[in-house]
């Protein structure tokens, strides 16, 4: 996967877009607009969905949009900034009035699963480089709610940063292997059940159980169990046992949350 940046684009400009305080074509006297920011970062949002970031530029969504890019250009200045908006768009999928679960692991599990399906819905967020993040309102509301998991634990402000990027870079790394695993299929043209049907018989020649007995071992029973595997599945049970090391910190002897 190609990797982009965000924050890349200028601070100020950036900023406005994001906040929505930008001087548009919108606060000029003249004729009405024909586009808004939103507007124009729906369409760029929709062709990565489609076409993966790669094929966002700003002459595609001008094309997508029937002008030129230059015309664009009186909107968005540049892709970085578009994409730190489109970024800061689709976050606001990821925030909820209130979590349905009673206690932080169940409000936890809750963060991660939203974390799953955005990027299964959204695959190119994962071409994006965030450690300069995006400080847009839905981002920074997405950030807040993702915090309040941890209310009524005890756990202090610096602890709940640190385990809230536990829990993300852990469903990032999950998702990236499923997504991975979907392109593989669409750019191959043959499924993991097709590609191991093919591979199987062959290594089955080669490979000597009493040299490699563990992996002979516990390869077949996964086989039998999971077929061509299966990402969500892995995802759930990953999730849990995150959770599982979480709780030791959580809920050990003398914290706040263990009484």
């Amino acid at each position: 996967m190609s990797t982009e940046y965000s924050g890349a684009g200028d601070p100020r400009r950036s900023i406005e877009l994001l906040w929505g305080r930008v001087s548009t074509p919108a606060a000029r006297r003249g004729p009405r607009p024909k586009f808004t920011v939103p507007g124009i970062v729906a369409v760029a949002v929709a062709l990565a969905d489609t076409e993966g970031l790669a094929a966002v530029s700003m002459r595609r969504v001008a094309e997508q949009l029937g002008v030129t890019a230059m015309s664009l250009y009186t909107y968005v200045p540049s892709k970085a900034e578009l994409i730190d908006v489109m970024v800061d768009a689709v976050a606001g999928e990821a925030v909820q009035d209130a979590y349905t679960g009673p206690g932080w692991r169940e409000r936890l599990a809750e963060v991660a699963r939203d974390n799953w399906e955005l990027y299964r819905r959204h695959p190119w967020l994962l071409q994006v480089a965030t450690s300069r993040p995006v400080l847009g309102p839905n981002t920074i509301a997405k950030y807040d709610f993702e915090l309040r998991a941890f209310e009524n634990t005890g756990v202090g402000d610096l602890e709940r940063d640190q385990l809230l990027s536990l829990v993300l870079d852990y469903v990032t790394g999950a998702a990236r292997a499923a997504v991975l695993a979907d392109q593989a299929e669409q750019r191959t043209g043959r499924s993991d059940a097709e590609w191991w049907a093919a591979y199987a018989p062959l290594l089955s020649e080669v490979l000597d159980p009493a040299r490699f007995p563990t992996a002979a071992r516990i390869g077949q029973a996964a086989g039998e169990e999971f077929g061509a595997g299966d990402p969500t599945r892995a995802f759930a049970f990953g999730l849990q046992r995150v959770l599982d090391g979480i709780a030791l910190f959580v809920d050990r002897p003398g914290s706040p949350a263990s009484g």
